[in-house]
């Protein structure tokens, strides 16, 4: 497996987040956890702070935490951010049609199942919005420095284009 290492470089581009006019800050209580979430919260917030990926907030923002568990019965780390999903400009970029995808794999050997995880991590987040990123743990509040799978409107096809 590929491990992308420490803080991404400057890049052209980096991560935004563009709201809506007159939108407001928005903040849930942390989600309450179970104690193996809790545990794996402690160590999943230790490890992104050691690579500087999160550091401790004071931002009006917060969404809550929550864990999926993977098929491999291990924990993923997620974020709700649905509250500020809904004040974003939504990226438009046509996406390609799933049966013309398809079409494309029609005679092909390999198909290929990756967990994307370590995909994100390699865009800093602009510094207006930094605090947009924060989260609400038992263990403190914090925010993202980097790029993090955040909505379902940005999408990485942007950065194929440049």
């Amino acid at each position: 497996m590929i491990r992308l290492a420490g803080f991404p470089p400057e890049r052209q581009v980096e991560f935004r987040i563009d709201l809506v006019p007159g939108a407001n800050p928005v903040a849930k209580a942390p989600n309450r956890l179970t104690p193996s979430e809790l545990q794996e919260l402690e160590s999943q917030l230790q490890e992104l702070t050691d690579k500087g990926f999160i550091r401790p907030s004071h931002s009006p923002w917060g969404a809550p935490v929550l864990f999926v568990k993977k098929k491999d019965g291990s924990f993923r780390m997620c974020i709700d951010y649905r509250e500020l999903n809904k004040l974003t400009i939504k990226n438009r970029y046509p996406l390609p049609r799933i049966d013309d995808l398809f079409d494309q794999l029609q005679g092909s050997a390999w198909f290929l199942n990756i967990d994307l995880r370590s995909g994100y991590h390699q865009l800093r987040v602009h510094d207006d919005d930094i605090p947009k990123t924060a989260f609400r743990t038992r263990y403190g509040h914090y925010e993202f420095l980097v790029e993090l799978i955040l909505t379902l409107h940005v999408l990485r096809i942007d950065l194929i284009s440049i």
